[in-house]
Protein backbone atom coordinates (compact mmCIF):
# COMPACT_ATOMS: atom_id res chain seq x y z
CA UNK A 1 0.00 0.00 0.00
CA UNK A 2 1.26 3.32 -0.75
CA UNK A 3 1.26 5.80 2.00
CA UNK A 4 -0.87 9.14 1.99
CA UNK A 5 0.63 12.48 2.55
CA UNK A 6 -1.69 14.87 4.93
CA UNK A 7 -1.36 17.39 7.53
CA UNK A 8 -0.82 16.02 10.58
CA UNK A 9 -3.71 16.24 13.31
CA UNK A 10 -3.29 16.78 17.31
CA UNK A 11 -5.03 12.71 17.19
CA UNK A 12 -1.17 11.63 15.37
CA UNK A 13 0.94 13.07 18.50
CA UNK A 14 1.46 10.09 20.33
CA UNK A 15 2.04 8.13 17.32
CA UNK A 16 4.66 10.68 15.67
CA UNK A 17 6.30 10.47 19.36
CA UNK A 18 6.48 7.01 18.86
CA UNK A 19 7.78 6.96 14.89
CA UNK A 20 10.33 9.99 16.31
CA UNK A 21 11.80 7.69 19.03
CA UNK A 22 11.59 4.39 17.02
CA UNK A 23 13.71 6.32 13.81
CA UNK A 24 16.12 8.03 16.56
CA UNK A 25 16.41 4.52 18.28
CA UNK A 26 17.47 2.92 14.59
CA UNK A 27 19.08 5.45 12.57
CA UNK A 28 21.15 7.32 14.93
CA UNK A 29 24.01 4.30 16.13
CA UNK A 30 25.39 4.84 12.43
CA UNK A 31 26.18 8.25 13.10
CA UNK A 32 26.72 8.41 16.90
CA UNK A 33 27.86 6.72 20.03
CA UNK A 34 25.25 4.70 22.66
CA UNK A 35 24.88 7.90 24.70
CA UNK A 36 24.62 10.58 22.41
CA UNK A 37 21.84 8.09 20.50
CA UNK A 38 19.88 8.10 23.83
CA UNK A 39 19.61 11.76 24.60
CA UNK A 40 18.40 12.46 21.04
CA UNK A 41 16.02 9.43 21.69
CA UNK A 42 15.04 11.76 24.59
CA UNK A 43 15.21 15.07 23.66
CA UNK A 44 14.92 15.67 19.98
CA UNK A 45 11.56 13.44 19.65
CA UNK A 46 8.83 15.49 21.69
CA UNK A 47 6.64 16.46 19.49
CA UNK A 48 6.55 20.41 19.04
CA UNK A 49 2.52 20.75 18.68
CA UNK A 50 3.05 24.12 17.56
CA UNK A 51 3.91 22.60 14.15
CA UNK A 52 0.64 20.82 13.94
CA UNK A 53 -1.24 23.80 15.51
CA UNK A 54 0.15 25.76 12.34
CA UNK A 55 -0.74 23.03 9.94
CA UNK A 56 3.02 23.02 8.85
CA UNK A 57 3.54 18.98 10.16
CA UNK A 58 2.63 16.50 7.84
CA UNK A 59 2.67 12.58 8.04
CA UNK A 60 2.51 9.84 5.81
CA UNK A 61 0.63 7.32 6.76
CA UNK A 62 0.15 3.60 5.46
CA UNK A 63 -2.60 0.97 6.38
CA UNK A 64 -3.44 3.23 9.79
CA UNK A 65 0.19 3.84 10.77
CA UNK A 66 2.21 6.54 10.46
CA UNK A 67 5.44 5.76 8.65
CA UNK A 68 7.10 9.46 8.46
CA UNK A 69 6.64 12.38 9.41
CA UNK A 70 8.46 16.16 8.83
CA UNK A 71 7.29 20.03 8.16
CA UNK A 72 8.34 23.28 8.10
CA UNK A 73 7.92 26.26 10.39
CA UNK A 74 7.21 30.17 10.09
CA UNK A 75 8.67 30.34 14.08
CA UNK A 76 11.92 30.89 15.32
CA UNK A 77 12.84 27.41 16.51
CA UNK A 78 15.65 26.10 14.71
CA UNK A 79 15.42 22.46 16.09
CA UNK A 80 13.13 20.61 18.85
CA UNK A 81 15.79 20.58 21.56
CA UNK A 82 16.62 24.38 21.79
CA UNK A 83 13.74 24.74 24.20
CA UNK A 84 15.74 26.86 26.42
CA UNK A 85 14.98 30.81 25.42
CA UNK A 86 13.80 29.87 22.09
CA UNK A 87 12.45 32.34 19.76
CA UNK A 88 8.70 31.19 18.84
CA UNK A 89 8.04 35.05 17.15
CA UNK A 90 7.36 34.95 13.30
CA UNK A 91 9.67 35.19 10.98
CA UNK A 92 9.83 37.86 8.17
CA UNK A 93 9.05 35.92 4.86
CA UNK A 94 11.42 38.56 2.97
CA UNK A 95 14.12 38.60 5.08
CA UNK A 96 14.40 35.13 6.72
CA UNK A 97 14.39 31.23 5.90
CA UNK A 98 11.56 29.22 6.69
CA UNK A 99 12.99 26.78 8.94
CA UNK A 100 12.49 22.52 7.84
CA UNK A 101 11.82 20.63 11.13
CA UNK A 102 11.27 17.40 12.88
CA UNK A 103 12.17 14.85 9.57
CA UNK A 104 11.52 11.37 11.03
CA UNK A 105 11.01 7.96 8.69
CA UNK A 106 10.78 4.84 10.00
CA UNK A 107 13.57 2.39 9.57
CA UNK A 108 11.56 -0.54 7.54
CA UNK A 109 10.33 2.71 5.01
CA UNK A 110 13.16 4.32 4.55
CA UNK A 111 14.70 5.38 0.39
CA UNK A 112 11.49 5.01 -0.72
CA UNK A 113 11.09 8.95 -0.79
CA UNK A 114 8.60 9.98 1.55
CA UNK A 115 11.33 12.24 3.43
CA UNK A 116 11.44 14.04 -0.22
CA UNK A 117 7.60 14.30 -0.53
CA UNK A 118 7.68 15.80 3.03
CA UNK A 119 10.34 18.95 1.78
CA UNK A 120 8.45 19.02 -1.45
CA UNK A 121 5.35 20.00 0.71
CA UNK A 122 6.88 22.06 2.76
CA UNK A 123 8.67 23.92 -0.10
CA UNK A 124 5.71 24.58 -1.60
CA UNK A 125 4.12 25.56 1.02
CA UNK A 126 6.58 28.08 2.33
CA UNK A 127 7.00 29.66 -0.91
CA UNK A 128 3.21 30.07 -0.91
CA UNK A 129 3.63 32.11 1.97
CA UNK A 130 6.55 34.19 0.50
CA UNK A 131 9.61 32.85 1.72
CA UNK A 132 12.27 32.84 -0.21
CA UNK A 133 14.99 30.61 1.44
CA UNK A 134 14.57 26.84 3.75
CA UNK A 135 17.23 26.58 6.35
CA UNK A 136 17.57 23.45 9.10
CA UNK A 137 19.59 21.83 11.77
CA UNK A 138 20.35 18.47 10.36
CA UNK A 139 21.89 15.58 12.39
CA UNK A 140 24.29 13.78 10.73
CA UNK A 141 21.44 10.86 9.39
CA UNK A 142 19.99 13.13 7.85
CA UNK A 143 22.69 15.19 5.73
CA UNK A 144 22.51 13.10 2.49
CA UNK A 145 18.28 13.70 2.00
CA UNK A 146 18.61 17.08 2.30
CA UNK A 147 22.14 17.36 -0.10
CA UNK A 148 20.12 15.19 -2.08
CA UNK A 149 16.91 17.76 -2.17
CA UNK A 150 19.34 20.53 -3.07
CA UNK A 151 20.26 21.81 0.50
CA UNK A 152 24.01 23.15 0.93
CA UNK A 153 25.74 23.15 3.59
CA UNK A 154 26.41 26.39 5.95
CA UNK A 155 28.48 25.06 8.80
CA UNK A 156 29.20 22.17 11.10
CA UNK A 157 27.55 22.81 14.42
CA UNK A 158 27.05 21.50 17.69
CA UNK A 159 24.00 20.74 19.22
CA UNK A 160 23.67 20.80 23.20
CA UNK A 161 21.06 18.80 24.45
CA UNK A 162 19.19 19.81 27.89
CA UNK A 163 21.27 17.22 29.46
CA UNK A 164 24.54 18.21 28.55
CA UNK A 165 25.18 15.77 25.99
CA UNK A 166 26.51 17.57 22.54
CA UNK A 167 25.55 15.72 19.14
CA UNK A 168 27.33 17.21 15.80
CA UNK A 169 24.71 18.33 13.46
CA UNK A 170 25.00 20.30 10.27
CA UNK A 171 22.96 23.82 9.44
CA UNK A 172 21.92 24.03 6.18
CA UNK A 173 20.01 26.35 3.56
CA UNK A 174 18.50 25.71 0.29
CA UNK A 175 16.93 28.92 -1.85
CA UNK A 176 13.38 28.35 -2.97
CA UNK A 177 12.90 29.41 -6.64
CA UNK A 178 9.91 30.93 -7.80
CA UNK A 179 7.45 28.91 -10.01
CA UNK A 180 6.78 30.16 -13.30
Amino acid sequence: MDPVLRLAVPADGAAIAELAQASVLDVFPAYYDSVETASAAEHITTLDTALIDDGTYYVHEAAGEIVAAGGWSRRNKLFNASTAGADERLLDPATEPARIRAMFVRADWTRRGLGRAILTACTEAARAEGFTKLALMSTLPGVPLYKAFGFTEVESAQLPMPDGIVLAGVAMELPIEETA
